[in-house]
């Protein structure tokens, strides 16, 4: 019984050990995928290599005919003087053509390294663009952002290492241990026992510092988190007074990285002086073993030199060789982070040849019995139909969570429903080419977001080829031209990080200047008046009335004053329409809507 139990377990550790080479397989194999397009230049540096490791055990052989010169010729003369002066200036030769070959071998192969790693960014960037916001609400910034940044960064390192500091070495190890059998072959298998147990010391540590080197990129993306959200948040960090408190948070995340960072150092300090004691006990055996062999008479004095400057030369590689493992595990370590993002798949369906691309917009939006949920059986929206015809203003109100902003969000495509359909002007959503969807539709978040660059670059962004006066009309329909003119760079007036050092309501008509720029044809203001004073509402509602001239209207408001005069007000409840009518209409239905307005009427 027993015995079985031990098999069942034996069985277990082999498949295990399977699994994880044929993972570390594919791993490699899809890194090697984005170094096939540069095999030119890899092939160029794999042949530097192999010139820059055959002259550094070429140059031992020559050392080893230098001496032999000096003891056997050394009485000769001038004949033996013009040999010796010979030889020294082809060992300068050598390495002059060792330096050009070890230049080629890090130009050429950092080259394709670096041009890789660039490729995979940028697939990286474009992937997480293509990503639907339901992928960036399950997952944190500072994560998304330290696998994009330190992951890749560790990545590059990595495969540079691995690539020039590794390669090379094993070709001047194996030509080095080619030569050795040449000289003295019962020497050699001094060295050759000794490397199993070099490789068994070295394969015992790779799993464990692959899963330290996750944990170490786990946690400096939990630091980066830490210090996204406190920074970005650092006014409301301020004003409840929680600098300790997030310094705590912060410290402890910084903590937790510290003890990973030192286990994984750890683990490296033994492997490299465990490796180089081995390697010592074989250099002594081997040191007493050729003074055996040139007492017998079985070697010269000369090859016993080349013998030791031979095994010095090749105890670099070996010993660079032992961190092999630590620069795989950190590459798979790395690469894993980086491919888990890339092998995420949108919730969207996105283009195709077969798609219908949208040349013209007229703003009908229909809600054809719509269904919507985030999570599997808990749905947000529930058999949703509305129609808002061409021009029309609908403005969605109701209790925070009743499903507003998640209904408009529908419309660009940012999530596809569950159930039911989405269509403009009778295309069903799903077939139609994103991009041209969304050049005709326009939103004015209640959070503005401005990037960095000038005030005139975050008007632009609506429209990249708009000309200067365009972007000055759009400014001035959207009341923002004023204050824009105030500043002392006028429109090239840089502009702080998310806009810092505009008050709110700068910041939203600098928003629907770029809105109108765009000239969309559907339009969702997403409460974008709720969070201003009465002055600065009075000019952004004033910018949002010339916005909404002639185009197909979605507001979420929350100050219900402002859409008293929309084609259809929308009462949401719990992810339904309850109540749906003009203003008045819903005033006298004496209901929900009614009890909304009179509570806010009786605030105010």
């Amino acid at each position: 019984m027993l015995t079985m139990k031990f098999q069942e377990w034996g069985y277990i550790i082999m498949d295990s050990a399977q699994e994880n080479n044929e993972s570390q397989f594919k791993i490699l194999k899809r890194v090697f995928s984005y170094i096939l397009p540069y095999k030119g230049r890899l092939a160029g540096g794999v042949f530097s290599m192999l010139v820059h490791a055959f002259l550094t055990v070429f140059f031992v052989k020559v050392f080893q005919d230098l001496l032999e010169t000096i003891i056997s010729d050394i009485s000769v003369g001038k004949e033996g003087i013009i040999q010796l002066s010979l030889i020294a200036v082809f060992m300068i030769f050598i390495y002059l053509f060792k330096g050009i070959a070890y230049y080629g071998q890090n130009y050429l192969v950092s080259y394709v390294s670096e041009r890789a790693i660039k490729d995979m960014r940028d697939q990286l960037y474009s992937h997480l663009q293509n990503l639907s916001l339901s992928f960036y609400s399950k997952n944190k910034t500072g994560d998304i952002l330290s696998r994009v940044t330190n992951d890749v960064s560790q990545l590059e390192k990595s495969m540079i290492n691995a690539s020039v500091g590794t390669v090379d070495k094993f070709f001047t190890l194996i030509g080095g241990i080619i030569y050795l059998v040449y000289l003295n072959y019962r020497l050699t298998i001094f060295l050759l026992i000794i490397l199993p147990l070099i490789a068994y010391v070295m394969s015992s540590f790779n799993l464990k510092l692959k899963r330290v080197s996750r944990r170490v990129q786990i946690q400096i993306a939990n630091v980066s988190d830490v210090l996204q959200e406190t920074l970005s948040a650092v006014r409301v960090v301020k004003s409840f007074g929680r600098e300790e408190y997030e310094f705590d948070r912060f410290s402890s995340r910084n903590q937790a990285n510290f003890r990973a960072k030192m286990k994984k150092t750890q683990y490296g300090a033994i492997l490299t002086p465990l490796v180089e004691f081995i390697a010592a006990i074989a250099f002594t055996a081997i040191l007493w073993y050729g003074g055996y062999e040139v007492m017998q008479g079985r070697m010269t004095p000369s090859e016993l030199i080349a013998f030791f400057t031979l095994l010095l030369t090749i105890s670099d590689p070996l010993r660079s060789l032992t961190k092999l493992s630590k620069r795989l595990q950190q590459l798979f370590a790395s690469a894993e982070r980086v491919f888990e993002i890339m092998d995420t798949e949108s919730d969207l369906r996105f283009d195709d040849e077969n798609k219908i691309e949208l040349h013209s917009v007229a703003g009908e939006v229909v809600y054809d019995n719509v269904t919507f949920a985030y999570k599997k059986n808990e749905n947000v929206l529930k058999n949703i139909n509305l129609t808002a015809s061409p021009g029309e203003v609908v403005a969605l109100v109701g209790h925070s969570g009743a499903g507003k902003t998640t209904m408009v969000d529908l419309i660009p495509r940012f999530y596809d429903p569950v159930a039911g359909r989405m269509r403009v002007d009778g295309h069903d959503l799903r077939d139609v080419k994103l991009d041209s969807l969304r050049n005709f539709i326009g939103i004015v978040p209640q959070e503005t977001i401005l990037f960095s660059g000038t005030l005139k670059d975050n008007i632009a962004y609506g429209n990249l080829n708009a000309d200067d006066q365009a972007i000055q009309a759009a400014a001035r329909a959207a009341n923002a031209h004023q204050f824009i003119m105030s500043f002392p760079a006028g429109y090239e007036t840089e502009v702080g990080e998310r806009g810092v050092g505009l008050s709110g309501g700068q910041r939203q008509r600098i928003s629907i200047a770029r809105a109108i720029l765009k000239d969309p044809r559907i339009l969702i203001l997403d409460e974008a008046t709720s969070s201003l004073d009465a002055e600065s509402e009075a000019l952004v509602q004033e910018a949002l009335d010339h916005l909404m001239q002639n185009r197909t209207t979605f507001i979420i408001a929350h100050r219900l004053s402002t859409i008293r005069n929309a084609d259809k007000i929308i009462v949401m409840e719990q992810g339904e329409i309850v109540e749906s009518g003009t203003h008045t209409e819903l005033l006298e239905q004496a209901g929900k809507y009614a009890a909304l307005y009179q509570g806010q009427f009786i605030e105010n």
